[in-house]
């Protein structure tokens, strides 16, 4: 069976207040188009269909039109929530969509109900693993911990027991939705950390043909069987070496698993350049970046006029701009916004502790912290939902 992975569509997202509902939209032609030409058997869709809970009207005509096109060509597709996605609105009228073979996961209650597909070797069960919040569905899934671990763990122990009750040889798929030891993040991924802990280990789904996972926006291979296929645009600059790309998967009769990249159309390259205003205004070397989207940090020890207005004569698509001045010896060599970069709010808030007390939180204040952060977290994603 021949099954194509993609994740992370991210539909309404704009990259640094530019739409990319164009840019989607190419996408979704490409899909089709592959879907067409490579002979593709179902389609999986590994989460953040949106980027956001209630999208824009214009992102949800753009996942209508892909569900129309799809099901036109009568190949089934398997779709999961994502942490961005509001799980109970994308999960409206899953019931009546599914008659037309676009199958939609939502619901933590139905992981082990799987979509069965069948081809001259046998049935090939899907299973659905929507993005799990710990703290939301520990009850459904009968866990004492509220963690990624244990309700990932437990939603498998359901896959496998279903799995092992059907027909020998029966072939295997899970879509899950999260952050798997190993894999690389990118700055554009909503954090998703519980209990100062956002990642799962790549053993919990063992037992299965192929994990098809989403949350992460770079491709990726953490084992042979289990693979991020990454965001098909770039939604950050830290995305710039990014390959985008779907994963085409060979299922063979006894598991046997082939993969193919098949890239993605990118509408416009990404560049980072750094160095003082005149010489980034200057730098032959620079010619071949242009016509990118451009971050530029400026190194000037005193801030240029108009700064943005002079870079955009040479590089008409800057979009970012970073003051870094460089620093004179003797001068703090690290401002305030570098201090706080790549730090969680838990660090954050334990640093600030430190510098107000002398020392740091004990143990049991950081559970108190972590506890806050985590509850303020899940309050926000109910708010989201219920808007």
């Amino acid at each position: 069976m021949r099954v194509l992975h993609t994740s992370d569509w991210h539909l309404g997202r704009a990259f640094h207040r530019v739409s990319l509902l164009d840019a989607q939209a190419a996408f979704i032609d490409h899909l089709v188009s592959v879907v067409r030409e490579e002979r593709v058997d179902a389609v999986v869709v590994a989460g953040d269909v949106y980027d956001r809970a209630v999208p824009p009207l214009s992102a949800v005509e753009l996942y209508d039109d892909a569900l129309h096109r799809l099901a036109d060509l009568g190949v089934p597709v398997v779709m999961i929530s994502g942490n961005h996605d509001s799980a109970r609105r994308l999960g409206v009228g899953a019931g009546l969509i599914g008659k037309a073979g676009i199958h939609l996961r939502t619901s933590p209650a139905a992981c082990a109900t799987p979509v069965v597909l069948a081809d001259e070797h046998g049935d090939v069960a899907f299973y659905g693993l929507p993005y799990l919040e710990p703290a939301l569905v520990k009850d459904e899934f009968k866990v004492d911990k509220p963690a990624h671990e244990t309700v990932l763990a437990a939603a498998m122990d359901r896959v496998r027991a279903d799995l092992s009750a059907r027909a020998a040889g029966t072939r295997s798929v899970v879509l899950a939705h999260a952050f798997v030891t190993g894999g690389e993040p990118s700055d554009s991924e909503r954090d998703i950390t519980v209990g100062g802990v956002q990642s799962v280990p790549a053993g919990v789904f063992d037992g299965v043909d192929y994990v098809a996972l989403g949350h992460l926006h770079g491709c990726q291979t953490l084992t042979e069987r289990v693979r991020y296929s990454g965001s098909p645009l770039a939604y950050s600059f830290s995305e710039q070496h990014h390959r985008k790309s779907m994963w085409l998967i060979d299922l063979g009769p006894g598991g046997e698993l082939g993969a193919e990249r098949i890239d993605c159309p990118v509408p416009r390259p990404l560049a980072r350049i750094e160095g003082q205003l005149d010489e980034l205004l200057a730098d032959p070397d620079l010619a071949g970046v242009t016509e990118h989207w451009v971050e530029a940090t400026l190194t000037d020890p005193v801030r240029p006029d108009e700064p943005m207005a002079q870079l955009a004569e040479r590089f008409p698509h800057v979009l970012s701009l970073v003051f870094a001045p460089e620093r004179q010896p003797g001068e703090p060599q690290v401002s305030y916004a570098q201090r706080l970069k790549d730090r969680s709010d838990e660090q954050i808030a334990e640093d600030f502790v430190a510098h107000v007390r002398g020392a740091g939180p004990d143990d049991a204040e950081q559970a108190v912290l972590r506890g806050a952060f985590d509850a303020v977290r899940v309050d926000e994603t109910l708010r989201e939902v219920a808007r």
